[in-house]
């Protein structure tokens, strides 16, 4: 799972959060093809439904556009604005609860900075 996704989350939003994770990683670029709806379904075991409604979202806020008969494709400008929204969703969404459960546990967040990642 990647930072991105929520264990809470619909699964259609966990789909989102992976499609848009290797956006940023620079797995899909502008103009680079994102994999057929049955083959994203076939990969993670989802309900081809599923992927289609994770991927209308990535059509709907611009990110990608449809190629009737041909498929999905990644817009110029989208890892810019999508690393923007996916900052404010974390700003917003994930860090106050990130937050709430190092104080929880009474972690120093200076010392979880300077930790190396295992």
């Amino acid at each position: 799972m990647t930072a991105l996704e929520h264990d809470d989350s619909p699964v259609y939003l966990k789909l989102r959060a992976t499609i848009a994770a290797a956006i940023l990683r620079g797995q899909f670029r502008a103009g680079d093809q994102l994999p057929s709806v049955r083959a994203l379904a076939a990969e993670h075991g989802a309900n081809p439904l599923t992927v289609a409604k994770a991927y209308q979202s990535f059509q709907d806020d611009g990110y990608v556009e449809v190629r009737r008969g041909v498929g999905m494709f990644v817009l110029p400008g989208t890892v810019e604005r999508l690393r923007i929204a996916e900052r404010e969703r974390f700003l917003n969404g994930m860090w106050p609860r990130v937050r709430e459960h190092i104080a929880l546990l009474g972690l120093d967040a200076n010392e979880l900075l300077d930790r190396e990642l295992a």
